[in-house]
């Protein structure tokens, strides 16, 4: 994803908007222009930071744990198949629940605090890391999983030796996939229960019928989900170069189809 196309879009789709307010003039509690969802960052800029930071500080955590998770899991799957096929089942069982039943049962179990907005994060992060990590780790080439068998290579050998390496790619593609999922956790865990972030920003803002203040709210997720996305680009790139030719064609749709699946009630 090129930066420069994003910036592209949002002028556009900021153009679209100032010109469906100019035209249609619907009231301000239902559509603000964008003029004035700027005037409401800028009232209140420190307010806005401090809870960005504690929604940052939910989604950082909970795309790392989620990673690591779903990379384990499956590492794990291919390294004892038998206990992969009872393991899996349940990794699909927990991905079809949906994410608003989930959230407040974390609620209850963990607290308003941000454990409860982690667990949610890892759960959206999991499925996608550890799907396309398991992926990559089944479509390894069985001739040359016999010709290292041939040379004397153990399952462990082969597994941490050819396979781990050839499914890299596969795993920087759930990664990039799982990190635009990772705010709609946070998100959703502070729309059900919190103290701060900017899932609370919009709770607090909507009751009050201030749009321009949830207007401003999405905007900021959406820069830090661009970033987000960003940070993993750059730091994927490093480990494993050929991981690049990736189109993010594919990323786009295996990313849509995640979100249907997460959302899904």
């Amino acid at each position: 994803m090129r930066m420069s196309h994003a910036v592209i879009g949002l002028v556009v789709l900021l153009l679209l908007w100032q010109a469906g307010v100019s035209v249609f003039e619907p009231p301000r509690y239902i559509l603000p222009s964008p003029a004035a969802v700027t005037s409401a960052f800028l009232r209140q800029p420190e307010f806005l930071a401090w809870h960005s930071f504690i929604t940052l500080t939910e989604i950082a955590a909970g795309l790392i744990v989620g990673s690591v998770l779903g990379a384990a899991t499956a590492f794990g799957v291919a390294a004892w198949p038998r206990i992969g096929r009872l393991v899996w089942p349940m990794v699909l069982i927990l991905q079809a629940l949906p994410v608003f039943v989930l959230a407040p049962i974390l609620v209850i179990w963990l607290g308003f605090g941000l454990a409860s907005k982690v667990a949610m994060t890892t759960i959206i992060i999991f499925f996608p890391v550890a799907s396309s990590f398991a992926d990559g780790l089944r479509r390894t080439e069985r001739d040359v999983l016999d010709a290292a068998e041939l040379d004397g290579a153990t399952h462990w050998q082969a597994l941490v030796g050819i396979r781990v390496p050839l499914a890299i790619p596969s795993l920087i593609s759930g990664l990039r996939v799982a990190a635009p999922l990772a705010p709609l956790g946070a998100v959703v865990g502070e729309w059900v229960g919190a103290a701060g972030g900017l899932g609370f920003i919009m709770v607090q803002a909507n009751a009050r019928m201030q749009t321009d203040t949830v207007f401003v709210a999405m905007f900021v997720l959406a820069v830090l989900t661009l970033l987000l996305r960003l940070l993993v680009d750059v730091l994927t790139a490093g480990l494993a170069p050929w991981a690049s030719e990736l189109r993010d064609d594919d990323i786009v749709s295996r990313s849509s189809f995640q979100s249907r699946s997460s959302i899904r009630s």
